[in-house]
């Protein structure tokens, strides 16, 4: 494990070089970094790392997304993902792989009294509909993993919600 300072990123290259596989899962809150923090971290750290990683002699790079994720998109947090997504396929990876998950079920050690009364609400959801809001991270961190180990759909392979759940229980 490297500890990097994402402001100064181009100063770490060496920790990016010598890896055939990358993943990537930046990101941050509008509301904890502002609307122009959020763009830096979940847009430019991660297309920096992008190309570092690939000057580096990455060949299959896995980004964390989101469901929605669309660079026309009037909502900042889809319009980021949206063109985080250009950007990193535009890098030039042997393949790329993009994960689109819907809400993350998880737990956080940080208060977030809304995320958390959605969390409750999409769990009772997933139990008559299980792969259509939410995914718990343990299954979006197998579907990451297994994507490496199963032949690619392509120079560029996007998987919604539901495909995760599918490759995640593989």
């Amino acid at each position: 494990q490297v500890v990097v300072d994402f402001e100064q990123l181009s100063e770490h290259a060496a920790a990016f070089r010598g890896h055939d596989v990358g993943f990537c899962c930046l990101g941050t809150t509008r509301a904890k970094a502002g609307a122009a923090g959020f763009i830096r971290v979940d847009r430019d750290y991660v297309a920096q790392a992008a190309e570092l990683a690939r000057a580096g002699g990455c060949k299959h790079f896995i980004l964390q997304s989101s469901q929605g994720a669309n660079e026309h998109s009037r909502f900042l947090y889809l319009r980021v993902k949206g063109e985080v997504e250009n950007l990193v396929q535009a890098v030039g990876f042997d393949r790329c792989t993009i994960l689109r998950p819907a809400v993350l079920l998880c737990a956080r050690q940080e208060s977030r009294p809304t995320e958390w009364i959605a969390q409750q609400c999409l769990s009772l959801v997933a139990r008559v509909f299980p792969t259509a809001y939410s995914v718990p991270v343990e299954t979006v961190a197998r579907a990451m993993a297994a994507s490496v180990l199963k032949p690619g759909g392509g120079k560029v392979e996007v998987l919604e919600n539901k495909a995760i759940h599918e490759l995640g229980k593989a």
